[in-house]
């Protein structure tokens, strides 16, 4: 499987117990929808390598307990610590209305119902306290609009858009 196939779950961060169980901080809203998985891909050397699971349970609220199959000791479970956790993107629930997916909306066109089309949603920022939008004008500007409820309108699949209505100024900002 390629990494464009596949969506980050999370990352294992240590060990749990004596018998090669690890513990992995997950990176979703819905934690409960990990467990009992069969199998994921983790990140080895860049390829993304199929692990079985006997054992897939939720630790605490973020935290997926794992039981690999044929890894049974500690000495073993050591050498998956740090490793990043995927799936195929074909195993994400399909979103509707105004929920999305990062990955699914890059390339829609950002409207602002002030300015009209602002330009391309090139990719989302998540890894500052506030998500944003990355998204490029026709003058090859960057125009940053947060990630917030308050300023998206409507999320149109069909015609590949995202309507913001955002604060007096915050585009302008950019041009």
């Amino acid at each position: 499987m390629k990494k464009e196939d596949a969506y980050y779950l999370g990352k294992i961060v240590k060990k749990y117990g004596l018998k090669g169980e690890l513990l992995a901080k997950i990176d979703t809203d819905e934690p409960e929808n990990y467990e009992n998985m069969e199998s994921v891909f983790l990140d080895i050397k860049g390829k993304l390598v199929p692990f079985f699971l006997n054992k897939s349970s939720l630790h605490k609220a973020a935290t997926l307990r794992l039981h690999f199959e044929d890894i049974n000791t500690i000495e073993e479970a050591d050498s998956l610590i740090g490793k990043e956790i995927y799936l195929p993107l074909a195993q994400l629930p399909e979103l509707t209305g105004n929920k999305f997916y990062f990955h699914e909306i890059i390339g829609f066109d950002a409207i602002d119902k002030q300015h009209g089309l602002v330009g391309t949603i090139k990719a989302v920022n998540d890894t500052a306290p506030q998500a944003f939008f990355i998204i490029e004008d026709d003058k090859q500007n960057e125009i940053l609009i947060p990630v917030s409820d308050n300023f998206i309108e409507k999320v149109d699949r069909n015609n590949r858009q995202i309507i913001f209505n955002t604060p007096e100024g915050l585009i302008d900002i950019y041009r």
